[in-house]
């Protein structure tokens, strides 16, 4: 299926919050978040921007959810976001991808929808 469906879909940018450590800024050596695109939640630990909202959407989702979205940092994303849901781009789902797309009307993605039965 390749990344078609995370290209499409961005549920996941709208629906969690992305707590990760500071280490992980362009503002420390060696990181690549973008840090204007983050707020400080504790000495060491970050969020990025929109995430805590009510209706929470990363402020480098670019796009309609469930049409056709991009990562405006998608080289510099952070460490939640290279982990979450690694073979989404397969067309396999985790039970948190899923629990992203129901928030938007959308089914699990079609060959795993889920790895927990």
């Amino acid at each position: 299926m390749s990344d078609f469906a995370c290209l499409t879909c961005g549920a996941c940018c709208a629906a969690f919050r992305v707590d990760f450590n500071g280490a992980e800024l362009d503002s420390a050596p060696g990181g690549v978040v973008p840090a204007a695109l983050t707020v400080p939640l504790t000495a060491t630990l970050v969020r990025m921007r929109g995430t805590d909202a009510a209706a929470p959407r990363c402020v480098a989702l670019e796009g309609e959810v469930g049409q056709g979205v991009r990562c405006t940092i998608y080289a510099q994303r952070p460490g939640p976001c290279r982990d979450f849901a690694p073979y989404a781009p397969l067309g396999i789902g985790d039970d948190a991808c899923d629990r992203a797309r129901r928030r938007y009307g959308l089914p699990p993605l079609a060959l795993g929808g889920g790895m927990a039965a």
